[in-house]
This record gives structure tokens, C-alpha cells and sequence, in this order.
């Protein structure tokens, strides 16, 4: 018998619906402006770690489609035609990712501040988690924060910003090598940046404070995403992540504005697509063609909804706070 019901309860979809209003007061009384861009988008990302989700229409060309990742490429193409500070709650795909914290499909609040640091954006992030936890009714601790370097050396005892390929192969193959398929180790053995990456994953965010937020920032300059490279530390980018009890609720950077820095990004992304025998990925000229405008300093930071409501209710699966997961 086919099962109709809704996945979530009905109480958590009540709470959803409290949250997402406490969302959008926030940004109002701060005079941030809501937006909506397409969904449906012509390119998707270069990124490795994301999937893009192909979308089939015979209302566009035969090269177009896919939902897009996140609303980011048209939310700075919108912030280089002058708008102020902006914020969009959306559904965004990604193809190849379901578990218990995982979903294809999930809701985003996604922002951008306009002359924003690093530190500003941080401060704005946790206060929003912040407020919608306590609408669930479990408002976190302290918040702490470190440098990737600091909590990396403390679960590790291996500086990042130094350690050698072959010091973050052995520790990974120490560690590690009873948990993970020996082929994806060999896979992963001269990519500094991907090893950083399991040793985080696997060593260093599940030792991390399970109470409070803790907020991990300055990431090592390879894995600087779509963050500028900090001024002061060449070695580091102005890129930050949000944690509640081991789970990443949010992503965000210093903006990179520097068109030639970001098609040599985008380069980098599609030859490390290509090594690892994922989909061609074309750079979306569009978002180019708006950095090549202007694009105003400010920092913009990706939150996941349905992982908040997760965290803070502590439910087992990302599923039981949507409604539908069929």
C-alpha cells in the first residue's frame, strides 16, 4: 500500500513554519532585503564536491538545465547590478547525496552583507542560529571559535598550513585506513587539500565541543572555495563553517571579487573534476561577466534549514523535518 502520509510530524511542521517566520523577521529588522532568483538555472557549479542535478526541458536550449546548488552565482549577479543587502530562503538540489544528513533536496537561507568582515558575518550567523534554536527550544551554549589550523593541530598534532603530502597520507592511512577502502586513500594520496579535508572530516569535527556552536575559520588558501585569500596570511582564506554537535549548519565566506582569480578557481575545479572522473562542469559566464562589472565587497554566507531544525530537536534523520521526502 502506498504510504501518503507526511514524512515529518505535524508539531515539526508547525515548528518549521515558526522558524522560518523568526527567519524572515530577522533580516527585515536588520533591513535585509528578500529576493528569489531561478531555480532552473543554465549552468551548474565546477565545484568536486558537488553534484549538480540534471534538469531536462524542452523550453530551453539542449545544453541547459539543472536545479541549481545554491541561489549564490544569481545572488551576486544581483549584487553587481546595485542591489543592497540581500537574503533568499530556497529549495536547492544536489545530486548523489542522501543519509541521515543528507537529502537531494533541502532548504536554504543564504545572505550577502555589504561591507561585512569576516568577523561581522560570523557574529550574524550565530545570532540567527542562534535565535531559531530557541524556538526549538534548545538554545545552545558558549560558542567557540578556532582557526582551521588550531583545532586541525590539536586532533592532529599535524600543522595544515605546513604538513607535507606525505605527512597527511600517513596519518590519514594510521588512522584511518580501517574505516576507509584502501582505493580511496591511493585516490586521495597527492591532493593535500583533499586529505586536510578526510582528516577533517573523520579526525577533527567530531572532537568538536557538542553543546554549543563552535565556528571554525580562516581555512587553508586550497580549499578557499569562492572566499578571497586573507590579506594578512596568504596561506589562509577568509572562509568560515558553523558546527552544532559535529553537524555543519553553515558555510561562508569573504567574498572573492577578482574575475582572473575566479576563472583560475574555476580551471582548478574542472581539472580536479576530470582526475576524479566526475561530469564536465562549465563555468557560468554570466557570473564572470559580473565580476568583470564589479562585484561590491561584502561577505555572504549558506545555511542549511532543515539541519538546524535537526540539530536543535535532535532528530535521528534530516527526513523527519521535511514533509515530503517522496
Amino acid at each position: 500500500m502506498t504510504n501518503w502520509r507526511p514524512t515529518a510530524a505535524m508539531e515539526t511542521l508547525e515548528l518549521r513554519a515558526q522558524m522560518l517566520a523568526a527567519a524572515r523577521r530577522f533580516f527585515s529588522d536588520r533591513r535585509v532585503m528578500e529576493v528569489e532568483t531561478p531555480a532552473l538555472v543554465q549552468y551548474g557549479v565546477t565545484d568536486v564536491h558537488l553534484q549538480n542535478l540534471r534538469c531536462i526541458s524542452s523550453a530551453l536550449p539542449a545544453t541547459a538545465g539543472y536545479l541549481h546548488t545554491s541561489p549564490e552565482y544569481h545572488m551576486k549577479r544581483l549584487l553587481a547590478a546595485g542591489a543592497p543587502d540581500i537574503y533568499q530562503i530556497c529549495k536547492v538540489f544536489r545530486d548523489a547525496e542522501r543519509g541521515r544528513r543528507h537529502h537531494p533536496e533541502f532548504s536554504m537561507i543564504e545572505w550577502y552583507r555589504l561591507g561585512f568582515t569576516l568577523e561581522q558575518m560570523i557574529a550574524e550567523t550565530c545570532a540567527l542560529i542562534e535565535t531559531l534554536a530557541a524556538i526549538a527550544g534548545n538554545a545552545p551554549g558558549e560558542t567557540e571559535q578556532l582557526s582551521y589550523r588550531d583545532a586541525f593541530l590539536r586532533a592532529t598534532g599535524l600543522d595544515p598550513l605546513s604538513a607535507t603530502v606525505t605527512e597527511l597520507a600517513g596519518l590519514a592511512k594510521q588512522k584511518l585506513s580501517g574505516q576507509l577502502d584502501e582505493t580511496l586513500l591511493r585516490q586521495l594520496g597527492d591532493d593535500p587539500a583533499a586529505l586536510q579535508d578526510l582528516l577533517m572530516s573523520h579526525l577533527v569535527i567530531p572532537g568538536l565541543n557538542r553543546t554549543g556552536l563552535v565556528v571554525i575559520h580562516r581555512y587553508p588558501a586550497a580549499q578557499a572555495a569562492l572566499a578571497r585569500i586573507d590579506p594578512a596570511d596568504q596561506r589562509v582564506a577568509e572562509r568560515f563553517e558553523v558546527f552544532h554537535a559535529g553537524l555543519e549548519l553553515a558555510n561562508g565566506y569573504h567574498e572573492l571579487s577578482d574575475p582572473a582569480e575566479q576563472r583560475r578557481r574555476f580551471t582548478a575545479d574542472r581539472q580536479h573534476r576530470k582526475k576524479a572522473g566526475l561530469p564536465a562542469a562549465d563555468p557560468d559566464p554570466a557570473l564572470l561577466a559580473a565580476l568583470d562589472h564589479g562585484l561590491p565587497d561584502c561577505s555572504g554566507v549558506a545555511i542549511g534549514f532543515d539541519r538546524i531544525l535537526m540539530s536543535f530537536k535532535d532528530f535521528s534523520s534530516i527526513e523527519k523535518t521535511m514533509s515530503f521526502t517522496e
